[in-house]
């Protein structure tokens, strides 16, 4: 790799300097805090809660002792109520996003659930998480990694953070393994959802961003190597609606 490539990274389709993107990233969700997880709603007919409540059932929160659970760039809280409503009572949850913004929809959405003694909202950066080593129970991101410049630092702070025997668990879109849903998915992808973002966000460059950030992201097995790399074991992963999305595990042991 060149010195020229080593400092430029993918923005979406585009070649970005390496120290852009993170402003970048952060334009795109300053415009749609407000609107994500309607979009999300709209754009996966729904189905991103079947995700995310798979995503829970992999955590596991138990009912009955205390579970510490940090989610990485969850500033909505979509994540972190559905851990509570799992975890019960005892379940605490730290949401750790970089984006003012979305934080700021999270902390209305904690106090209007009454749930803002169980949920800890933190502004920073998931490549440096200012939070201690192995303090977690598990660590969770959705929909998120993608749009980390740096990945491998990520999920090298991830695995710091967890307490020995703790889990990490990744919820991403993926590439569509079935012949002929793969074009459909396209056609969707770059036609519908910017018109949808115009629409209902009032951004559509932010949506074909994530769409195009979607097919620079690591393929699973690509992505395991990553998660091995930064120290995780008994890596796997799970294809769901038919190679859209894939849910990573891995554990620090």
């Amino acid at each position: 790799m060149t010195d020229s490539e080593q400092k430029h990274t993918d923005f979406g389709y585009r070649r970005v300097p390496l120290g852009d993107k993170q402003a970048l990233v952060d334009d795109v969700f300053h415009s749609v805090a407000r609107r994500y997880d309607l979009m999300n709603d709209l754009m996966s007919f729904g189905l991103h809660r079947a995700w995310k409540n798979a995503l829970v059932t992999a955590i596991d929160p138990p009912k009955r002792r205390p579970f510490a659970l940090l989610d990485i760039a969850g500033g909505t809280g979509d994540v972190a109520f559905r851990a509570i409503a799992a975890g019960g009572e005892q379940t605490r949850v730290t949401v750790c996003d970089i984006n003012a913004d979305m934080l700021a929809v999270g902390r209305e959405r904690a106090i209007a659930r009454r749930l803002a003694d169980a949920v800890t909202f933190v502004e920073a950066n998931a490549e440096k998480l200012p939070l201690a080593e192995r303090s977690f129970d598990a660590a969770a991101i959705a929909f998120g990694i993608r749009n980390v410049v740096r990945i491998e630092n990520a999920l090298a702070e991830a695995f710091r953070v967890l307490k020995i025997g703790g889990k990490f668990v990744c919820l991403e879109f993926s590439a569509v393994d079935v012949p002929g849903l793969d074009r459909l998915y396209d056609f969707y992808s770059f036609n519908v959802i910017p018109a949808l973002g115009r629409t209902v966000a009032g951004d559509a460059q932010a949506y074909r961003y994530l769409v195009e950030s979607i097919r620079r992201f690591p393929r699973p097995p690509a992505f395991a190597a990553m998660l091995r790399e930064a120290g995780f074991a008994r890596v796997t992963h799970k294809l769901m609606a038919g190679g859209i999305v894939a849910l990573h595990c891995g554990w620090r042991l």
